[in-house]
């Protein structure tokens, strides 16, 4: 039989079927043959011998006898051949189609497919799969050796494993290899080979499968599994699965980190119970119920929160999933996940007490704060609803337009949009604000961007200057007067100064020089009487000078404050004023009930006595009355009324005022002054018993 053109040669075993009809068609024909020849032989020599007597004769008959003969023979066999020759040309066609089937499987088979020489290792066949993995075409391939396809490096392990199979050339290979393509690259391969008679050649045929991207799908699966480990460690999460008829389960190593215990070395089934460790009375009979839901063999839909407690003492705060479901064989399982989520639980502790502490601030802060969303009120807290006149709940849902003056609107739009004042981080501008009667107040303006109710708003701080523009303005007031008072203190205490220098000079100077002369006379006069003059004189001169200093000192600080106390110093002071003055005094001053300090005292008689003094130089009274009470035993209060022509309290204020004001704020008091043009004038003057300095001063006054 002809070799196989594609280059596999058949099996070496005749198909029986075959083998079996040829053997019959050949017995049937040699016995039928020899049947016949002898039979022939036999009859035709007897009939011969029996019909013809003559030798001659008998010779021709015999030649008759061998022609007929052979034409039945010939005859004979043609009549027995046909159906052999017919059978042999079906069997040929047979052979053909199957020759011709096997020849388009190897052709068109879509992997590769080669065949090579076990010794020379040629390659003596491919089909059109390989050429397009390798690269290579039929006669590129069908030019080299086998190895071409293995990598550089390998070429030790190839030729132990083809010792292997020249050994056993009937064993059935099967081997994962990197292959070699022709531009280089490796493809990872599964190789398959079996030995075949190939024209006489011993061979093997190859069929390569790529395994490239099964093996990337793997090591990416693998990858990703072992993310996923890597996430499940991170989120402190482990999985598990328990069989509801039996109550025993499997649990991951991170179920067995996370409780605290050791992984086993082989994954074996435990039952749920003996892991879970409840961290207090409630919580066993929570975990009681659980463990009836998952082995009672209904539908499983489990999210919980357990107290847990891990082996190690550690108080756990886990969370539990689980549902029902089914493994890879289809039996009904309860899959879950045990989470611990200690920290979650703690933080959100923690941030809804921040939260709630954040909230308290943001109540009892003494700033508006106002949240806005697409420019309407979202959120106020309560200083800002009374800021704008609007009730608890009333100011949600007012538009921005509503708040600001009409002026500033723009501005404060622009401010938001920018997201920050226009004067940087850390600063707020002035705006002029709205209330809900009309009424229009100064107010700080920092703004910011907020998340609040799962969306992007606008957060407004609003601070009202209204007060704080009053105390800058009193302040400014106050610091002109002080700096009024310090100089017109400084021009006064120069004019004191002179007043007392010339008292000296021209008063006791004089006198001083008067008794001088007279001392110098006395000396040089014999006269006794003349002597006793001078001496007599310089008496009076000297009594009259110390009664000259004793009202300068007296001036100064009256004696009687420091030796009698405030309340006999205030009576002897006003009978002094008013001794040789029409205008009727009325003093009411009582007893206190202790001494107050020397600087209280001092600031209460200065401003008594500049009130008297005024009173009797500028207000034109008819009387004028002096109290002064205790408060408490707290402190003290004066006052001092005049029925006199009174002024503006509004007006251009004297020095005599401002320096009563700051005697009293000097010493923690605070003086009330009460006029007005016919109406007179109430000096109240309320000062502690000790001196407490005051930070800032009042400006109060009426």
């Amino acid at each position: 039989m002809p070799a196989d053109p594609t280059g596999i040669a058949p099996s070496p075993a005749p198909d029986p079927r075959m083998a079996q009809a040829l053997g019959r068609d050949r017995r049937r024909v040699v016995l039928s043959y020899l049947a016949l020849a002898l039979a022939w032989m036999l009859a035709s020599d007897s009939a011969v011998q029996l019909l013809v007597g003559d030798p001659h004769q008998a010779l021709m008959w015999h030649n008759a006898k061998g022609m007929v003969f052979a034409l039945a023979s010939a005859a004979l066999l043609y009549l027995l051949l046909r159906p052999l020759a017919d059978h042999v040309l079906r069997t040929h066609a047979r052979l053909q189609a199957s020759e011709s089937r096997l020849r388009q499987m190897f052709e068109g088979n879509p992997g590769p497919i080669l065949v090579y020489d076990l010794h020379a290792l040629s390659i003596l066949d491919a089909n059109p799969a390989a050429c397009a993995t390798f690269g290579w075409n039929r006669d590129e391939l069908l030019a080299r050796t086998i190895d071409i396809l293995w990598p550089p490096g390998q070429d030790a392990s190839l030729q132990a494993k083809l010792d292997v199979l020249r050994e056993a050339p009937e064993q059935l290979c099967v081997l994962r290899a990197q292959l070699q393509l022709k531009d280089g690259t490796l493809r990872q391969m599964e190789l398959r080979s079996n030995a075949i008679d190939y024209d006489g050649r011993q061979a093997r045929l190859l069929i390569a499968i790529d395994r490239t991207s099964e093996d990337l799908a793997q090591l990416r699966r693998d990858q990703a599994l072992a993310r996923v480990e890597e996430a499940h460690e991170l989120a402190r999460i482990g999985a598990w699965e328990l069989d509801p008829a039996t109550g025993l389960g499997r649990f991951s190593s991170q179920v067995y980190r996370l409780l605290g215990r050791r992984p086993p070395e082989a994954r074996r089934w435990h039952r749920f119970d003996e892991l879970l460790v409840a961290a207090d009375p409630g919580t066993a009979v929570q975990t009681e119920h659980l463990l009836d839901e998952l082995y009672g063999g209904g539908h499983v839909q489990v999210d919980v929160l357990l107290p847990l407690l891990a082996m190690d003492g550690r108080a756990l705060m886990v969370h539990l999933r689980a549902e029902s479901g089914v493994d890879e064989a289809g039996r009904p399982r309860i899959l879950g996940t045990l989470q611990d989520v200690t920290e979650r639980e703690q933080s959100r502790r923690l941030l809804r007490e921040r939260e709630e502490q954040f909230r308290e601030l943001v109540r009892v802060l003494p700033d508006g704060v106002v949240i806005l969303s697409e420019e309407h009120v979202l959120y106020a807290n309560a200083w800002a609803a009374g800021l704008f006149g609007y009730g608890s709940h009333t100011l949600l849902g007012e538009p921005l337009a509503e708040l600001v003056a009409a002026e500033d609107l723009p501005r404060v739009r622009a401010q938001l949009r920018a997201g920050q004042p226009q004067h940087g981080p850390g600063h707020s501008s002035v705006v002029a604000m709205r209330r809900l009667d009309g009424r229009r107040f100064q107010a700080g303006l920092a703004v910011g961007e907020v998340r609040y109710g799962g969306r992007d708003c606008k957060l407004l701080i609003v601070r009202d200057l209204s007060e704080s523009e009053r105390t800058r303005s009193a302040l400014e007031t106050s610091n002109r007067e002080l700096q009024a008072m310090a100089g017109r203190l400084f021009s006064l205490q120069e004019d004191e100064r002179r007043a007392i220098s010339r008292d000296l000079h021209d008063d006791i100077g004089q006198a001083i020089t008067a008794m001088k002369l007279s001392a110098y006379a006395a000396l040089d006069d014999d006269d006794a009487v003349r002597r006793r003059e001078d001496i007599g004189q310089i008496i009076a001169l000297a009594d009259t000078t110390v009664a000259k200093l004793r009202d300068i000192s007296t001036l100064l600080r009256p004696p009687q404050l420091d030796a009698l106390g405030l309340e006999a110093a205030l009576s002897w002071q006003a009978r002094v004023l008013f001794r040789s003055s029409p205008i009727e005094l009325l003093a009411d001053i009582d007893d206190l009930p202790t001494r107050p300090d020397s600087s209280i005292e001092q600031a209460c008689f200065r401003i008594a006595q500049e009130s008297l003094t005024n009173a009797l130089r500028h207000a034109r009274a008819s009387q004028v009355q002096l109290q002064l009470r205790d408060v408490d035993a707290r402190g003290l209060h004066l006052q001092i009324r005049d029925d006199g022509e009174g002024f503006d309290p509004e007006g251009p204020r004297g020095l005599g005022l401002i320096v009563m004001r700051e005697r009293a704020q000097s010493v923690g008091g605070q003086v009330r002054i009460e006029s007005a043009h016919g109406a007179g004038t109430l000096v109240d003057v309320h000062l502690p018993y000790q001196a407490t300095p005051v930070a800032a001063p009042d400006t109060t006054e009426h």
